[in-house]
């Protein structure tokens, strides 16, 4: 992505080049959805409580560029209105990762208000690799190296088992590992609109969800009725950006977390200096391969609910030498970040020299978690990615979408607060943001303020032109 002079500059600027108001990517040539022949969901072994809907499959071009070439299937589920004499329309759902599934959450009857899912079919589909849409997965080789290298060599072996390890995956993977990106997806959703015969829909996004929302709107903004983006992936990052707002963002929500212990009893770490209680636990895992990047983890994904008790017992069970096991993603993600991410975002880092410079902002920016694992472990997850992006980042365009509600958390160590200001920015005639001052990542059902707005908006829609707030 960038040559070593302009490197540098670039890294730390995060620039992404700017994209006028995108038409859909490729004509369809004509191509017109099957309906939807829908049944009973299958049942999940893994959860006793019945799909609360029904489930249908949609085919989809496999490229768009070649609307009549091979297809495949998707996965998609509906919970129908409940007062369908108000029925509103259809609100499409996606809750991110990437990896989660969308079919088994339109299903599962708590996710909405009863308002909202009493006024809209609720449809979730699987995007492409993820539940039961053409499911990616990749084998783990094991004996990885540390992604964090100290030089050149160890740069040189990540690289090489990383090449290894997206080769593997992308053969075992194919045909649908080279059109998995964001912005294939968002075609797909139109294809789900059309086969369900809306007009117009409803969208609602959580985390790597707002991507597709903001995708779609770029694309087909006028077949947006409202549009929900809670904790926004902000495309327009760079790979500086992506890496050192994020480790600042992971630092942050430490802070609000040291915090809290100092005032909480119950906190494990109370009355003790939680900085110097953390800066041991690292020192204590330091030696120990895999652990200290491990309980970092753990700590990051503590923060995301976040759940500061288990937070302050796992930094004292690693001071005390019993690191914690890492928590564990429940889906693919490890898996499909090489399809999506790795396409969505240009984080191909070319040497050891042009990293050298990354780490040392992501140390600059997020001294205390030492950068964000999140950030890195998808920029160095993605060294072994040959090409340029399929869907290169761009600033975000969308004159012709509705008012879109963004929402988030001041301190959230995922997506960062500074990325939902930077969409804002980037679309100030029909964005309002909501901030939740508190912590976490995902906060529309935080509260009674944040998940009020959400559903005043979705049913009217309707949301002030001017930003506002809820408490923590």
């Amino acid at each position: 992505m960038w040559g070593t002079v302009l490197a540098s500059a670039l890294l730390l600027t995060g620039a992404a080049p700017a994209v006028a108001d995108a038409a859909p990517a490729v004509a369809d040539a004509g191509w017109t959805p099957a309906p939807i022949v829908w049944t009973a969901c299958p049942a999940d072994p893994d959860n006793p409580t019945p799909p609360d809907g029904e489930c249908g499959t949609l085919r989809v071009p496999l490229d768009w560029r070649s609307p009549h070439g091979p297809s495949i299937s998707l996965a998609v589920a509906r919970h129908r209105a409940t007062d369908s004499a108000h029925r509103l329309g259809v609100l499409l759902a996606d809750f991110g990762g990437p990896g989660s599934s969308n079919a088994e959450l339109a299903v599962t009857p708590s996710v909405f208000s009863p308002e909202v899912r009493a006024r809209f079919d609720v449809v979730g589909f699987d995007v492409r690799g993820t539940g039961r849409s053409e499911f990616i997965e990749c084998d783990d080789p094991g004996g990885a190296p540390s992604d964090e290298p100290a030089g050149p060599a160890e740069f040189a072996a990540l690289r090489t088992y990383s090449e290894k390890k997206v080769s593997a995956c992308r053969a075992r993977n194919l045909p649908v590992f080279d059109h998995a990106d964001t912005g294939v997806n968002a075609q797909d959703m139109d294809a789900v609109r059309r086969a369900l015969g809306e007009a117009r829909i409803s969208f609602f996004g959580i985390s790597y969800g707002t991507l597709l929302g903001q995708q779609y709107a770029e694309k087909h903004g006028d077949r947006l009725r409202a549009l929900v983006l809670d904790s926004s992936i902000d495309h327009s990052a760079g790979l500086g950006r992506f890496l050192g707002d994020r480790a600042a963002a992971a630092d942050d929500a430490f802070r609000q977390f040291a915090a809290w212990c100092d005032r909480t009893t119950t906190c494990a770490l109370h009355g003790q200096d939680v900085f110097a209680v953390w800066e041991k636990a690292l020192a204590m895992t330091a030696g120990v391969p895999r652990a200290q990047s491990e309980l970092r983890d753990r700590v990051l994904k503590d923060m995301y609910r976040p759940v500061w008790d288990d937070l302050g017992q796992a930094i004292a069970e690693a001071a005390a030498g019993n690191p914690p096991m890492t928590a564990q993603f429940s889906y693919n993600y490890d898996s499909i970040r090489l399809a999506v991410v790795c396409q969505d975002f240009d984080l191909r880092i070319r040497s050891f020299a042009q990293y050298s410079v990354l780490h040392a902002e992501e140390l600059r920016r997020g001294p205390l978690m030492r950068g964000s694992t999140l950030g890195h472990g998808e920029a160095m997850a993605c060294l072994g990615v040959q090409g340029p992006p399929s869907n290169p980042p761009h600033r975000l365009s969308i004159p012709r979408a509705p008012r879109i509600l963004l929402l988030n958390s001041r301190h959230d160590p995922a997506t960062p607060y500074a990325w939902a200001l930077a969409i804002h920015r980037q679309a100030p005639a029909n964005t309002t943001l909501l901030t939740y001052e508190g912590s976490g990542h995902g906060v529309f059902d935080r509260n009674t303020c944040t998940r009020s707005a959400v559903d005043r908006y979705l049913l009217a829609p309707a949301v002030p032109e001017h930003d506002f707030s809820c408490p923590a």
